[in-house]
């Protein structure tokens, strides 16, 4: 299998036609379909549903696409890697991110690098802790940034500095809201809305003795903003960090901590044994330093 063939395969399944994608792949209509008819010939596998107008994945065709581009992605990396051996430092570096205020001083060390070595570029993606280790094991991410507490058996890793602070968000008219702080107490029979993340549940967990399943949860979220919204439309009260959600006398919701207080710490990790290309060392140098001077 040819890579050039998983990028026709790729541009026929954006464009949902094969004439518009041999136009941008500038290839002829016939020779970009036949590409794509010997390649599902070959390997006994039917990845579109053709009709006259437009063309659509079938189910295998889905898993396929996540996979071609995961191997182009690798590629990339690869001739990046390479071209590092150039006089300048030059290069990508993909970096998996919960949703944290510890992330600042990554995004610190990121502006300081781009003005040193203004050829690395930077691509930043959001996700849970599962997500970004997910794709950090798969070597689509070189670097990831989770919150604890967390697996380090498979990583090496930094801790960041700074917390986020457990609380609850909800509606300034809801009864809670009226308090200084939220007890476990205060959490039992109301509807609740929590992150599906794997390290939160256990970290609640700890918070309530033990005593999660006691809890209503009604909803579960992966990033803040659309449990936000089912915040604002009544669905229940919201387990996140202080710093998501920026508060005004105009808002229509309010934050309160935990108490105990339950104080969330974050670390950057990457793959045990990992060779760093040039560009990923000179960051990781850049952000060592930053690090010492907050120490």
């Amino acid at each position: 299998m040819e890579l050039r063939v998983l990028k026709y395969f790729i541009t026929v399944a954006q464009e949902q036609s094969f004439s518009k994608a041999a136009k941008v792949l500038n290839v002829s209509q016939p020779a970009l379909s036949k590409q794509i008819k010997d390649l599902e010939d070959e390997y006994q596998i039917t990845l579109f549903n053709r009709t006259t107008r437009t063309v659509s994945l079938t189910e295998e065709g889905r898993l396929f696409k996540e996979q071609a581009i995961e191997i182009l992605n690798l590629v990339d990396r690869s001739e990046d890697y390479l071209r590092n051996n150039k006089k300048y430092i030059s290069g990508n570096i993909h970096i998996g991110c919960s949703e944290s205020i510890c992330n600042r001083v990554i995004m610190k060390a990121i502006a300081k690098t781009q003005k040193q070595y203004p050829h690395i570029k930077f691509h930043l993606y959001s996700g849970n802790a599962q997500y970004v280790e997910e794709k950090i094991d798969q070597s689509i991410f070189d670097l990831g940034i989770v919150v604890e507490p967390a697996n380090f058996s498979k990583y090496d890793y930094l801790k960041l500095p700074g917390y986020d602070l457990e609380g609850i968000l909800m509606k300034k008219d809801y009864n809670l809201a009226n308090k200084d702080f939220i007890t476990p107490k205060d959490l039992m029979n109301q509807p609740i809305i929590i992150s599906n993340q794997e390290m939160v549940k256990n970290n609640i967990a700890g918070w309530l003795g033990g005593n999660q399943r006691a809890l209503n949860v009604v909803a579960t979220y992966n990033l803040f903003y659309n449990a936000q919204l089912m915040c604002e439309e009544d669905v229940g009260y919201v387990l996140t960090f202080e710093h998501l959600y920026h508060e005004t006398t105009e808002s229509s919701l309010c934050f309160k901590p935990l108490n105990p207080p339950l104080m969330i710490k974050s670390n950057l990790i990457w793959k045990k044994y990992r060779l760093f290309s040039k560009a990923e060392e000179a960051f990781l140098e850049i952000l060592n330093k930053e690090l010492n001077e907050k120490a």
